[in-house]
């Protein structure tokens, strides 16, 4: 892993991403690195990002319009060669076997609440390190 870790956001919502971006600070944790953003208020630019590489873990709004985040993660899973982790936000605690269906690698409810949102995404951001050493 980079210096840096970047991390995607999608969302259709600014303020969902305005709350993952707050909710992450400058890193999620000590041992993680320093976090960039690359904000996707559609799949398409989901998928366009992905192409490019170089993104350490995704965040995906489970409540997103038109496509939810469980949709697009199912999707990169299958089609994106080496998916990065995929944490989703969802609705309601009961979603979460939504999140399994979907093969997230984490999921935190809706609206997002910090200290849970950053321990989530350290634990993913790590998996991510050890994955590439």
């Amino acid at each position: 892993m980079q210096p840096t870790a970047t991390v995607l956001v999608y969302s259709d919502d600014s303020n969902t991403r305005e709350q993952v971006r707050l909710a992450t600070g400058r890193r999620p944790a000590p041992d993680v690195p320093v976090v960039e953003f690359v904000e996707c208020a559609t799949p398409q630019a989901v998928l366009t990002e992905l192409d490019k590489g170089g993104i350490d873990v995704c965040v995906l709004d489970g409540e997103a319009v038109p496509m939810g985040g469980m949709g697009v993660c199912r999707q990169i899973k299958d089609e994106v060669f080496n998916c990065p982790p995929v944490l989703v936000l969802i609705g309601r605690p009961q979603d979460a076997w939504l999140a399994t269906w979907s093969r997230a690698d984490g999921a935190v409810t809706l609206p997002v609440e910090p200290v849970e949102f950053a321990e989530a995404l350290a634990a993913l951001l790590r998996r991510q390190r050890l994955l590439s050493a």
